[in-house]
């Protein structure tokens, strides 16, 4: 808000006032307040000063997209800034870009691992003799290596992407600019080793090469299961669709949501234990306002 200040001297009588006035003149459009303050005086004659306090008024310059030099009879008409229409644009298309590659990648991975996981069994099944302690080992080390992957990006959260990995998780604490971001090279190195146990698994047979394709489905099932909940859910990234109505998922996405306000040194640093790593430091308050912000947010 900007002030000006001004004053006036005329040589007058005035009497003796018991209180001061206060008049505010009407102002016409686009032009600044004025409030003029008669001061009191004693009935004699002396100089008398007016002073004006001029204020600007600042609901029509604070207001985006109006054009103050713009008037249609006496009216101010709103125009979108091209600006926000541009930046709205980018983010739509951003949204978009994200969205196709996730939806390739999904369909691929899933498509191929069922039908890796349906080959590798009837191929090692063609003699007629069921490797069941194999095909046990395969489906316990999927389960088992899709819980493990929550403890171990828990620690390398923590230990790795915000200590000396913190130039390439920093992408992930600002703004981001374009559909993805440095912090996505994570997911690519998580898979690596992913591919790498699937592909040993699926030439080989034996126990050792069926825990090896177990482990690999397992770190793959998280992986998308991650990408859907953690860059959908929670950051927006595409559209989830029915996933954001599961309970569970919406508590994991608010606890997340602490980890990027910082409130408990970055607990949680875990994703779908993250519920449980913000309970044990006393943050069940914190999460329990931050659930029903989200439900403020989807009403």
């Amino acid at each position: 808000m900007a002030a000006g200040l001004c004053a006036t001297a005329t040589s007058k009588p005035f009497r003796l006032f018991h209180h001061s006035h206060l008049v505010q003149k009407p102002t016409p459009l686009f032009s600044p307040s004025v409030l003029r303050l008669r001061t009191i005086h004693k009935s004699r004659r002396k100089t008398f000063f007016t002073v004006c306090v001029i204020v600007e008024d600042q609901k029509q310059s604070s207001q985006p997209g109006i054009l103050k030099d713009e008037i249609t009879d006496g009216k101010n008409y709103q125009i979108p800034s091209a600006r926000a229409a541009e930046r709205l644009a980018k983010k739509i298309s951003e949204r978009s870009t994200y969205l196709v590659a996730a939806i390739i990648s999904s369909l691929g991975i899933t498509s191929m691992a069922v039908m890796a996981v349906y080959y590798r069994f009837s191929w090692q099944m063609e003699g007629g003799e069921v490797p069941l302690s194999e095909m046990f080992g395969t489906f316990a080390l999927s389960v088992g290596a899709a819980v493990g992957m929550e403890f171990w990006a828990r620690w390398a959260h923590k230990a790795l992407w915000h200590a000396s990995l913190w130039h390439m998780h920093e992408s992930h604490h600002r703004a981001r600019e374009g559909p993805f971001e440095l912090n996505d090279v994570f997911a690519i190195i998580n898979a690596a080793p992913a591919i790498g146990l699937l592909s040993y698994g699926f030439f080989h047979k034996g126990l050792v090469p069926g825990l090896c394709f177990g482990a690999g489905l397992g770190i793959t099932v998280f992986g998308m299961a991650y990408m859907f909940v953690h860059d959908g859910l929670v950051h927006k990234r595409f559209p989830v669709g029915p996933i954001a109505n599961v309970p569970y998922f919406r508590t994991v996405a608010a606890a997340h949501q602490i980890h990027h306000t910082d409130k408990f040194h970055g607990v949680p640093y875990g994703f779908f234990l993250g519920p449980e790593e913000l309970e044990k430091v006393g943050g069940s308050e914190e999460l329990e306002k931050e659930i029903n912000r989200r439900k403020q947010m989807i009403r």
